[in-house]
């Protein structure tokens, strides 16, 4: 199993062209966090979850739920990006598609976790 830090702090990210669709985006060229920039030099693996939490997942019907689960649908959902940055260090970042409230009506960006060395091949 691969170790790893869990985060779970907001980041600011930024791309060289901003995404056609902000609901859609790809992979950010870097991200801020705690106040220092981070260069993204590798997008080693993408995934999403459609997944329904909180209230969310009470309502709908189940038939139309296992849809939503494969395709998505309006505000839900997040998009994973495994990322190395230029000092070589790894992280899980994820867009939420989720919006909160009329301010941040596009979802939000996160540091999920960084992916630790594994230390057991170190002798």
């Amino acid at each position: 199993m691969t170790p790893t830090r869990f985060i779970g702090d907001p980041i600011t990210v930024a791309f060289d062209n901003e995404p056609l669709f902000a609901k859609l985006p790809p992979c950010p060229v870097r991200f801020v966090w705690r106040g220092e920039t981070h260069e993204i030099v590798a997008n080693l693996q993408e995934w999403r979850d459609y997944g329904r939490r909180g209230r969310m997942a009470n309502n709908m019907r189940p038939e139309n739920l296992k849809k939503a689960a494969k395709r998505g649908s309006w505000g839900v959902g997040r998009y994973y990006f495994r990322v190395q940055v230029g000092n070589g260090r790894l992280f899980d970042i994820y867009y939420d598609r989720a919006p909160k409230g009329q301010a941040q009506r596009l979802g939000s960006w996160h540091l999920y976790q960084e992916i630790l060395p594994d230390q057991s091949d170190e002798t």
